[in-house]
């Protein structure tokens, strides 16, 4: 069980650092362009915020438990991202963007199986 945790944290890891790297290093345009029309609903501001949000929830799921320190931020940064998830389903769903559907699901499932198994320890 252990290593399959470890597998699904490096694995939201990667995700969500891509991710919110890509929205914090472009610009709101190039976002648009490259993840799709969602972001035009939004300001520079606020794509650049989930941009942060994903980074932190990226750090959040893997070192707190790697290192040791504070291990009950992982967990809590797995819940933060199945809220993150929730949100982005609620989004796409509202602008009839059904294909990116499975992944965000995914994303919520794992999220989950993370928050589930270290809250259980």
């Amino acid at each position: 069980m252990n290593i399959a945790l470890w597998v699904a944290q490096f694995l939201l890891a990667a995700v969500y650092l891509g991710s919110g790297l890509v929205k914090l290093l472009r610009s709101r345009e190039q976002v648009i362009a490259s993840t799709g029309a969602w972001a035009k609903d939004y300001s520079d501001g606020a794509v650049k915020g989930i941009g942060a949000v994903e980074v932190l929830g990226a750090l959040g799921v893997v070192l707190p438990w790697l290192t040791g320190i504070a291990p009950v931020l992982t967990p809590i940064a797995a819940v933060g991202l199945v809220v993150v998830q929730v949100v982005a389903i609620r989004v796409h769903l509202k602008i009839a963007d059904t294909k990116t559907l499975p992944v965000n699901v995914v994303l919520l499932l794992l999220a989950a199986f993370v928050a589930i198994g270290r809250f259980a320890g």
